[in-house]
């Protein structure tokens, strides 16, 4: 198995998933809240099961893939990650997609903004320094300004999974303010 790193802020850790954090995957993934703007449709066990199992085949093939984001204290406060998903849709995505889903209880306290800034910075020193692209739902607000706070700009807009989505680039060279390391 591909060594997964730790990756830490002021306040967040990000490690790499383990078969412990099914429950807490399972919950965040089958809240309607949480899903409205990812398909809309809550997520059984089987498929959440799925996705854990995709996370650690990411690491394993790509040497890179989704992290779980816990506070200091280590409450779970959802998933950020960097993928490559061949998703079927054009202009197509030819470098790797960020991505983020929180729990309910950590929304709107700057986690995601945290958490993504985070991950592209160890992406641009693993990774190389390249574009980086996300897929958001048009009517989710809060993802559009993570992902502006970021260093994205609009590429597209598409049709993806029959809902409209906007895709967002973003180059190397784009400022970034740093997160406190630790």
């Amino acid at each position: 198995m591909a060594a997964i790193p730790t990756l830490k802020t002021e306040r967040l850790i990000l490690r790499g998933p383990t078969l412990t954090d099914f429950p807490d995957l399972l919950a965040m993934w089958s809240d309607p809240e949480v899903v409205r703007h990812v398909g809309g449709v809550p997520f059984a066990d089987e498929e959440v099961w799925a996705r854990l199992l995709k996370y650690l085949g990411h690491w394993e093939l790509l040497g890179y893939g989704t992290f779980i984001v816990r506070d200091k204290a280590g409450a779970f406060v959802g998933e950020v990650g960097l993928f490559d998903l061949h998703r079927a849709v054009v202009p197509a995505i030819d470098v790797p997609e960020v991505g983020w889903v929180l729990a309910r209880n950590a929304h709107r306290k700057g986690y995601a903004t945290e958490a993504v800034q985070r991950i592209l910075m160890w992406g641009e020193q693993h990774i190389g320094p390249k574009q980086f692209t996300c897929m958001i739902d048009v009517d989710n607000t809060a993802s559009h300004r993570v992902a502006e706070k970021c260093g994205f700009s609009k590429q597209a807009q598409l049709t993806y999974k029959a809902s409209p989505v906007i895709v967002y680039r973003r180059s190397p060279q784009s400022d970034l303010t740093k997160p406190t390391l630790l």
